[in-house]
């Protein structure tokens, strides 16, 4: 579990849910207090922009249905304030919030990763059918359709 504090809320990984919880002055004038958890399976997307001297940065989650703007330049924090899926942070914060950042991106990269694998497996399926298909049509030979065969399961 990863546990970070930044200057508009503080964020909690624990693997499958981020939990994004405000408190105090800051959280009522902004999105309001309270906590939002969101399953990795609902984000598609993390928006990042690092601090650097003089300005804060912000980590944002981009959900499906989520209301998204490209802001203009220079009011990007600004408008990160305001969205309940951001947390703003200070330079000196951002060191722990990369870490976050690479833990939730590997996290979404591996729960659509067995999606692919089965779509991938299912086209190597398919594959194999339509050659056993063209074996038994006479159009490969026996010794072709092992060929081919070896092929598609990388043998």
């Amino acid at each position: 579990m990863i546990e970070v504090k930044g200057h508009t809320g503080q964020v909690v990984f624990d693997g499958e849910y981020v939990t994004i919880t405000r408190k105090g002055f800051n959280a009522r004038m902004t999105v309001g207090k309270g906590e939002k958890r969101i399953h990795v399976s609902q984000i598609s997307g993390v928006q990042w922009k690092p601090a650097g001297m003089m300005v804060n940065g912000f980590i944002q989650l981009t959900v499906p249905g989520g209301n998204e703007r490209r802001s203009a330049f220079g009011s990007q924090t600004t408008n990160a304030v305001k969205d309940e899926n951001s947390v703003v942070f200070t330079k000196k914060q951002m060191p722990e919030f990369e870490k976050v950042r690479t833990e939730i991106e590997a996290a979404i990269a591996a729960h659509h990763a067995p999606q692919a694998q089965a779509a991938a497996a299912g086209s190597v399926a398919d594959e194999l059918a339509k050659l056993g298909a063209l074996r038994e049509q006479g159009l490969l030979s026996p010794e072709e359709f092992e060929q081919q065969k070896a092929r598609l399961l990388g043998g």
